[in-house]
């Protein structure tokens, strides 16, 4: 038979057994501090200008009525041209910033390892804009074909004293230039010459 010292000790036992149970469960119930916990980012498609989508649309081959702008794309873009690698794209971008926009295949020409054969490898797809990233405001001094003289119009390349009557005469017949495209539609201007002058005039 148990003697009240050894039940009074069973007690103390048995209730301090108990608390640390109850502290146990409350400790489960939250983070241990310096515990760290980890978030599973959801899986989704990549956003439209990701590296992989990037790269993607780089990779991919040309359609053959798709075009890329030589006066605006980057060197990465410029090697889906034909014939066209990393070195040379290099060398056509770095031209485009020290010398300004190409505005045809003409312009293209002046880059180091570009040459008729090529221009004509890459002619179906090459379109300029006559503008670029390494200056993409115009300049203040455009030629405003709707106003400019015929003196003026004389100046920009390829134009001289004959075809800049030309510009002056459709003008005053025609109304003024809309665009800097609508150009072509003078007589004796072709895409070509109108590509070289883009970047200098405004309509």
């Amino acid at each position: 038979m148990a003697t009240r010292e050894e039940r009074r000790a069973a007690t103390i036992l048995l209730a301090l057994t108990g608390a640390g149970l109850v502290v146990r469960l409350l400790a489960l119930s939250g983070a241990a501090p310096g515990d760290l916990s980890y978030r599973a980012v959801a899986a989704g498609r990549p956003s439209q200008d990701s590296v992989a989508a990037r790269a993607g649309r780089l990779l991919r081959p040309l359609a053959p009525d798709e075009k890329i702008d030589l006066d605006l794309a980057a060197a990465a873009e410029l090697t889906r041209l034909p014939r066209i690698g990393p070195a040379l794209a290099s060398r056509i971008v770095t031209d485009r910033t020290l010398n300004g926009p190409f505005g045809s295949l003409e312009g293209l020409d002046r880059v180091p390892g570009v040459g008729p054969s090529l221009l004509r490898a890459i002619g179906p797809h090459a379109v300029f804009s006559g503008r670029s990233r390494e200056s993409p405001t115009p300049q203040p001094d455009l030629v405003r074909l709707s106003t400019a003289t015929v003196e003026e119009l004389a100046q920009l390349p390829g134009i001289g004293p004959v075809k800049a009557r030309a510009i002056v005469r459709h003008r005053e017949r025609n109304g003024p230039f809309r665009s800097v495209d609508s150009l072509v539609s003078v007589t004796g201007i072709g895409r070509g010459t109108l590509n070289r002058i883009r970047h200098l005039v405004r309509p």
